[in-house]
């Protein structure tokens, strides 16, 4: 083709060469796993290992499907039965037919988080040279979520005897919870209804500046399930535990919207709850119409004078002539109420805390509302 007399596609010709390195990618992990496949050969224990001949099988890569022959073993056992084995699927831990490299899995997991199934597929297809089907997709994410449950029910039950493997050290701990009505599909949708609540908590031990008015939380875990109260905060108790040496932990700061759920983590005096102050704003913008009354409860709560906050809300709600605005008035009084030890933000209670560790800091809350988006 002369390129001066033609329109280059250079579409295809990319396509092209992307398809031969993914074939010449194939054939070199089918050499390599073929190769492995002899050495196990050679370096077993015969007297345990009785050669039977090879099998077929196939392995899903980025690459495409890559179909290799590795040897089966007759073992005994030490009650005297046979059974077979594949020492090669032993040692790069390939189990069952059909086995897809965790790489391929990884990333059909990643796809699925921001889109559809089909959606996923129909990607993954197309960046990799594996074609999968929207069932193969939804199988991948199953499995995984099955790993992942696993895993954290596992944590949790080591938590409840206080034998968590987490190391990292911290005097505070600062927790955040709420919830995310997520639509449902399916058999799901039938058993539940059109909605069920997701529960999410966050826990870290402070922030790092990252930029000139950026900052990163530092070592955050985080729990996300539709579990039932107790087995939710066991789960995320599991998490923690996970990760940081909770008898090391002398205070916990919680932040929530005040939901009964979130309030089941104050377990006693070492957990200082505060009201998110995005939520506790909100419903005064939300209940209160009036600028004066909105400026004079701002006053009230700012100068922490709570018992005169309430006071004054009960006494608005008593005098006002409209019926709606005495309803929001109520129900701005209700929610206050049950949520009145939370009203002061934790870092204007003059409490006396550890210092933090160099180069990181003890900000207000608030991060919960970003990590429901990305969570």
């Amino acid at each position: 083709m002369i390129v001066s007399e033609n329109s280059v596609d250079f579409n295809s010709f990319e396509r092209k060469i992307f398809t031969a390195c993914c074939a010449a990618g194939c054939e070199a992990i089918k050499a390599q796993l073929e190769g492995w496949d002899k050495e196990l050969a050679a370096s077993r224990d015969c007297s345990v290992y009785r050669h039977k001949g090879q099998r077929k099988t196939v392995l899903k890569s980025i690459m495409g499907e890559v179909e290799y022959q590795r040897t089966v073993y007759e073992r005994k056992n030490e009650d005297g039965t046979k059974s077979f084995v594949y020492l090669l699927d032993e040692a790069i831990g390939k189990k069952g037919s059909g086995y897809m490299s965790g790489l391929l899995s990884r990333q059909i997991a990643e796809a699925a988080c921001a889109g559809t199934y089909r959606r996923t597929a129909q990607s993954i297809s197309e960046m990799t040279g594996q074609n999968i089907s929207h069932t193969a997709a939804w199988n991948v994410v199953q499995e995984l979520g099955s790993r992942v449950d696993a895993q954290e029910q596992a944590a949790a039950t080591l938590a409840v005897q206080s034998k968590g493997s987490g190391q990292l050290e911290s005097k505070v701990l600062f927790e955040e919870q709420d919830g995310i009505w997520l639509h449902l599909q399916g058999k799901s949708r039938k058993k539940y209804g059109k909605t069920k609540e997701m529960k999410v908590a966050i826990a870290y031990d402070g922030a790092e500046k990252v930029g000139e008015s950026r900052y990163k939380l530092t070592n955050k875990v985080a729990a996300a399930n539709f579990e039932s109260i107790s087995k939710f905060i066991r789960r995320k108790e599991g998490k923690i535990a996970q990760t940081y040496c909770v008898n090391e932990i002398e205070n916990r700061i919680l932040n929530g919207d005040g939901a009964i759920w979130i309030k089941q983590s104050i377990t006693d005096e070492t957990v200082i709850f505060q009201l998110d102050t995005f939520h506790r704003n909100k419903a005064i913008f939300e209940n209160v119409s009036n600028p004066d009354m909105k400026r004079e409860i701002f006053r009230l709560l700012y100068s922490k004078n709570i018992d005169d906050l309430l006071v004054y809300i009960e006494a608005l709600s008593n005098s006002v002539e409209d019926e709606k605005e005495r309803e929001k008035l109520t129900t701005l009084h209700t929610y206050f109420t049950n949520n009145k030890d939370g009203l002061i933000g934790w870092h204007r209670r003059g409490l006396n805390l550890p210092q933090p560790p160099k180069s990181k800091e003890y900000r207000r809350l608030g991060a919960m509302e970003s990590n429901i988006f990305t969570i």
